[in-house]
């Protein structure tokens, strides 16, 4: 059960690195120091699976695996599997604030590659234990990238060799022996990510940070995922989609949105008892204490697009497996704490479902502020059984969206909230969102650091320039921590020490 506490929202790609990208190395742990001293009690984290094209985290080649960009470099020169100075020969990009993935592709698996030479006989015994404990989900991981990389990083939907595309026994058989080095480096650099994980995750429960992982309701169709069990997704003989997910036409998008992800069978899937959800969840619980489900709304009724449609206007609404699904999640899981992320288009039998399950939903303090209506994200409307936000992933910062709010609900968010000069916007907001019922709060880091919308992390529905955005060096600062835990203490989140 949660109780009344804080937390931020930061990607772990966000953090300060030398090498392009924040990872799990000491630049993790400064964080977390800076959360405790700061009196906040969680990390909220976006997906951690490895990216694809577009470099977004809620589009992975595999659920249950690990971004071998987040991977910390230093590390493993400490540990004598890369040498001094091999990571800094490589150029990671000359914009501190901002990931340049193209490099990272350059770069990191060249020196992915040297620490697995140095480190496949070195580490034999632990990595053996690991790839055991592993199998179910990393043999097909492992196997997946292994032809994707012999293919040359084509989708799995377009390998010429339709035997191991089909996933055939076969062709699994004898790709599995083709490409068995392939394969035992990409098991490896699974190996080093969750060993690095593991530590950083030990420093935090010793520093009473938890950590909040984010569960995209789909998966990609290009992913070891939908590859090796294509029975549990709504795909035709040739395992060609029927119809992809997306959401409907609304005021902001005349087109809806296309996410073009396979969806799920859930009939099938309801058959099996859900295993394929249990897994999920289960490989999750090792990465995090808490675990937010993205779209939940989509387990009451989802948007399904006829494959091949340009938008996602021609869309139709389907039943979803509701209770029957959550139930299973919730018992099977019950000492796990689950977040709704009941955001979008919500209906009664949405608001039913999330009731039922008892678990706490979302306020949005950034869709909150209309001059003429009554919205349910006032801050005075939030109930403890909810976890309020100013913004998430996929919001401007409040700079950025103060920019673009009309002048009437700014207005009436100046008055509601008593914004003055000398608190600032992103401060009173902070203020506003810490005194409210919602058992945790959450902000986002750009606005801890009053930051404008060049630091925005994610503008749905655009395909470049996403997922970029990275904290300075020496940006939570002991002065940071200190403003921030003042304001946590005076609205009870955490409790001076003296108390």
């Amino acid at each position: 059960m949660l109780e009344r506490s804080s937390g931020v929202l930061m990607a772990m790609s966000s953090l300060p690195s030398p090498y392009g990208i924040g990872t799990m190395g000491k630049e993790a742990r400064n964080f977390i120091d800076f959360l405790a001293a700061a009196g906040q009690k969680f990390w909220q984290l976006l997906p951690l699976g490895p990216t694809s094209y577009g470099d977004s985290p809620y589009s992975s080649f595999s659920s249950f695996s690990g971004n071998p960009y987040l991977i910390d470099l230093s590390l493993l020169v400490e540990e004598g599997l890369l040498k001094e100075g091999e990571p800094e020969a490589f150029d990671w990009g000359d914009n501190p604030v901002e990931a340049d993935y193209g490099k990272l592709f350059e770069g990191r698996f060249t020196l992915l590659r040297k620490a697995f030479i140095r480190g496949r006989e070195k580490l034999a015994g632990e990595a053996q234990a690991f790839y055991r404990e592993n199998e179910r989900w990393l043999s097909n991981y492992a196997l997946y990238m292994a032809v994707k990389v012999h293919f040359g990083m084509m989708s799995w939907t377009e390998w010429p060799d339709e035997d191991i595309r089909m996933h055939r026994d076969s062709a699994v058989r004898a790709y599995t022996e083709k490409l068995k080095d392939e394969i035992e480096f990409y098991s490896f650099v699974q190996f080093l990510f969750f060993r690095q994980w593991k530590a950083m995750r030990a420093y935090a429960e010793e520093k009473g940070i938890r950590l909040i992982g984010d569960i995209p309701i789909y998966v990609a169709m290009d992913s070891a995922d939908v590859w090796c069990e294509p029975q549990f997704f709504q795909l035709d003989e040739k395992h060609v989609p029927k119809e992809v997910a997306g959401v409907p036409p609304d005021a902001f998008t005349a087109d809806g949105q296309l996410w073009g992800n396979p969806l799920y069978d859930w009939d099938r899937m309801k058959a099996d008892g859900y295993g394929w959800w249990i897994r999920r969840i289960e490989g999750a619980t090792r990465l995090y204490d808490v675990l937010r489900i993205d779209h939940f709304r989509g387990l009451d009724s989802y948007w399904a697009v006829p494959y091949g449609d340009a938008t996602a206007k021609n869309g139709k609404w389907r039943p979803g497996p509701g209770m029957s699904l959550v139930g299973v999640l919730t018992s099977w899981f019950h000492d796990t704490e689950f977040i709704a992320e009941d955001l979008g288009y919500l209906t009664p039998s949405v608001r039913k479902l999330l009731k039922d399950s008892g678990l706490p939903g979302m306020k949005v303090m950034e869709f909150a502020f209309d001059a003429h209506g009554e919205s349910d994200y006032l801050p005075h409307r939030c109930n403890e059984n909810s976890v309020c936000y100013l913004g998430t992933h996929d919001n401007d910062t409040v700079l950025g969206w103060l920019e673009t709010t009309g002048k009437e609900d700014r207005d009436f968010a100046r008055r509601y909230m008593h914004i003055t000069a000398g608190e600032g916007w992103c401060w009173g907001m902070i203020r506003t969102g810490m005194a409210t019922p919602s058992v945790l709060f959450v902000v986002q880091m750009q606005d801890l650091l009053e930051l404008d919308g060049k630091a925005r992390m994610n503008k749905p529905g655009t395909d470049s320039g996403n997922w970029k955005w990275r904290m300075l060096p020496g940006a939570a600062d002991e002065k940071l921590a200190q403003k921030l835990r003042l304001y946590t203490e005076t609205f009870r989140r955490t409790w001076p020490e003296e108390e």
